[in-house]
Parts: C-alpha cells; sequence; structure tokens
C-alpha cells in the first residue's frame, strides 16, 4: 500500500491541474489498494476529490490561490477517459453561445456515452445519452444554436424574439452552407428555423 501511494505521490509533482482517475493508477496494484491510497493523498492535501473517483492535482496560483476546474473541464476529462463524445446543451449550450450570461449550477451534455449524475461541489454534471445523429454538426456555432432553437419554446414570446434575434447575430458570419448541411442533425422544427437563418446570414 505505501509503495503504490509513493509512486503516485512521484507521478503527481509534475501534474499541477490535472484531473485525475482511479483508472491512471491500475497498473500499480488492485483497485481496492489505488482508492485507498488517493484516499491517503486526499488527507495529506497531495490531491483535492472532486467527485466520486475524480481527483485533482491542484495548483494554487501565487495572487489568486487554489484553483479548480471548470464543470467543463471535468466533463472533458471524463469524456476523454471514456472515449465518448459530449456536447453542452440546455441553458449551458445558450451561455457557451453568448446568449446568456449566466453559468447554470447543473449542467447537461449530450453524449453517445453512458447517462448518469455527478454532484460536484454544489453543482451537478449530467450526460444525457442520445442518438449519435444529435451530435453529427460539425459546426460548433451551429450546434450550439442548434440547443438554443431547441430552448425556444420554454420561453414566453418576448423572450423568444431577443433569444431569436441573439442566434441569428451568433450565425452571422457562418457560411451558409454549413448552416444548411448541419439542419440535417437538429429535430425538424429546429431545421426549419436554421433555413430560415441560413437565408438572412451574409
Amino acid at each position: 500500500m505505501a509503495g503504490i501511494q509513493r509512486e503516485i505521490k512521484n507521478d503527481l509533482k509534475n501534474k499541477g491541474g490535472k484531473i485525475l482517475f482511479p483508472e491512471d493508477y491500475l497498473h500499480l496494484g488492485s483497485p481496492e489498494a489505488v482508492h485507498m491510497a488517493l484516499s491517503r493523498l486526499t488527507k495529506e492535501k497531495e490531491l483535492v476529490r472532486l467527485a466520486k473517483g475524480i481527483y485533482l492535482r491542484q495548483e494554487i496560483d501565487p495572487e489568486i490561490g487554489p484553483l479548480l476546474p471548470s464543470i467543463e473541464e471535468i466533463a472533458e476529462a471524463i469524456a476523454e477517459k471514456e472515449h465518448v463524445i459530449i456536447r453542452p446543451t440546455g441553458s449551458y449550450a445558450m451561455n457557451k453561445l453568448g446568449i446568456s450570461t449566466q453559468i447554470p449550477m447543473k449542467v447537461v451534455f449530450l453524449t453517445d456515452g453512458q447517462s448518469r449524475s455527478i454532484k460536484i461541489g454544489r453543482g451537478r454534471l449530467t450526460f444525457k445519452r442520445v442518438r449519435p445523429k444529435l451530435l453529427g454538426a460539425k459546426n460548433n456555432l451551429v450546434y450550439l444554436a442548434i440547443q438554443a432553437l431547441d430552448e425556444l419554446g420554454k420561453q414566453d414570446d418576448a423572450t423568444k424574439e431577443i433569444t431569436f434575434e441573439k442566434i441569428r447575430n451568433a450565425l452571422e458570419h457562418v457560411p451558409k452552407k454549413e448552416i444548411i448541411d448541419d439542419a440535417k442533425f437538429a429535430p425538424q422544427r429546429v431545421t426549419r428555423l436554421l433555413y430560415y437563418l441560413a437565408s438572412v446570414t451574409n
């Protein structure tokens, strides 16, 4: 046990800011032994436990202090580990598109991996499995616009108009062909809106 803990500690020396998982160290011993070693390193302040099975080798900024990754960075680290695709949806997609300035506490990503929900601090990270088609848009701005347009049904008429104009502005410099090509990956009601937006872009 002490040997595994020592080897992990040595490995951590040059990994400031890196998100880590027990699976990264299974070559050193059994899952139980690795979990125990990570738990002990957390107690020694060598690691920060972000959530069950997710750890951070924290960086300390001399002016700001301890740094924590964004929920998107955590999601991307999980996706990389599991070799799956993830893409933002809902209010977080609208934030990424610049329509909303609020960063939600509950962030949802669409994925071709398994569905699950992870509590991280005061927030929650959710992966929602969907058909691969819904993840197929190649232009990231068009993908975010698809998600934002899908949210319009939850808004009142006045807000819808404002949101739609912001989406139009976000797509203003996206080539028409890219909007039309990616429209086929959207729900039908959103596809019609994208065709309209493609017709009014520069």
